[in-house]
């Protein structure tokens, strides 16, 4: 409405909480209107927020309010201001819907997972998070290099896009160093751990066996094998495609595979019209789930039944590149099976060498299949 005393006294007060009206003749000026009748000028300062500036009609009468709002308004049009208090939470929560768009689904999930675990600041306010502060949470991260290197990377690119905000003026993790990344994982299961694992794998009836069987099998990530779907196999030339949107580096990968897979295929329920391994429950945590979850809770069942400790299931692509390597395939042919994008696949070649290495593959991993049924045969 158009505010006038008249109007504003005559506004009535909501049954429960607050409400609002706005000014149509100056955008971004407001009143409040609590339950019990209370009025309070307002003047929207960023998305969903708004900043109080008085009572009406006393102390503050709407002239006098539309001077204020008035000036406050133009100097949120100068970048001059930025609201007063805003939660660490809610700025996430801002951070998190901006980002979605432009970020993968599991992107998303990792910076929604470090910034909720490692920054444990809740209502506490953006701009009063100091570097301290941010330096004992990573530290906790000590003994996981790789999580810290995560952790940090992430909420530097939060308070830098809350400083893009004009929620803070510094990012408190400006000047801080980055820690080192950490070695690489070199495990690589010996001859009798690999037998342990994929007679426990191709044995047991579980989707976790399943899963870990596929890994074996092909080499996959651990999320790519747990976000197949049915319709990514092709029966009749027996290959497998995973689309660009559901691998690490957005190229979609076509594999080959042989009777070990189909085999897999066969002993696994259709519990889902689209994916092999659907989630066991709706939702966890209050969160809709769509694929297997609870990789932590299987893998120490799976380790006790194997015999088989200290390895984790990424180890598993490893092993299939050195199983490979062992077998005599060629690098590239590895480098196509692991979805690789180096050698001939990288920089200026990669433009113009566009061969798929399809029956390389389809040679290499049917002697990999092979070696893993002579393994599980054995005495």
């Amino acid at each position: 409405m158009q505010f006038s005393d008249l109007a504003l006294r005559s506004a009535k007060p909501p049954p429960t909480g607050y409400s609002y009206i706005w000014d149509t003749a100056l955008r971004g000026f407001g009143l409040r209107i609590s339950w019990r009748g209370t009025k309070t000028f307002c003047v929207l300062i960023g998305d969903g927020r708004r900043q109080t500036i008085g009572r009406y009609p006393y102390p503050m009468t709407l002239a006098d309010a539309r001077v204020v709002a008035r000036r406050i308004l133009a100097e949120k049009t100068l970048g001059r201001i930025r609201p007063k208090h805003v939660a660490f939470e809610d700025a996430l929560a801002d951070f998190l819907n901006e980002c979605a768009p432009r970020l993968r689904p599991l992107t998303h999930k990792l910076y929604q997972r470090h910034l909720t675990l490692h920054y444990p600041f809740g209502r506490s306010g953006v701009a009063d998070i100091t570097p301290r502060q941010l330096i004992k949470q990573l530290n906790a991260l000590n003994d996981r290099p790789s999580e810290k290197e995560h952790a940090h990377r992430i909420g530097r690119t939060f308070f830098k896009w809350c400083v893009q905000q004009n929620l803070i003026d510094r990012s408190p993790m400006e000047n801080m160093a980055t820690p080192p990344i950490g070695p690489s994982r070199e495990r690589v299961l010996t001859e009798d751990e690999l037998t342990a694992v994929y007679r426990a794998a191709s044995s047991g009836t579980t989707p976790f066996h399943r899963l870990v069987s596929i890994l074996l099998l092909l080499g996959l990530r651990k999320m790519e094998a747990a976000r197949l779907e049915w319709s990514f196999f092709n029966e009749k030339t027996h290959t497998l495609t995973i689309p660009g949107e559901l691998t690490k580096n957005k190229r979609t990968l076509i594999l080959p595979y042989g009777s070990a897979i189909s085999a897999v295929l066969e002993r696994t329920p259709k519990l889902s019209g689209k994916h092999l391994f659907p989630a066991a429950r709706g939702h966890v945590k209050g969160k809709p789930t769509t694929v297997m979850t609870g990789f932590s809770s299987s893998k120490k069942a799976f380790d006790k039944e194997c015999g088989v400790t200290d390895w984790v299931l990424h180890d598993c692509r490893r092993v299939v590149a050195t199983g490979l390597q062992k077998l005599g395939t060629r690098l590239e042919v590895i480098e196509c099976v692991l979805n690789h994008v180096s050698g001939s696949r990288a920089g200026i070649v990669g433009v113009y060498q566009r061969y798929d290495y399809l029956p390389e593959m389809r040679e290499a991993l049917e002697k990999w299949e092979q070696h893993l049924a002579h393994l599980a045969e054995r005495e």
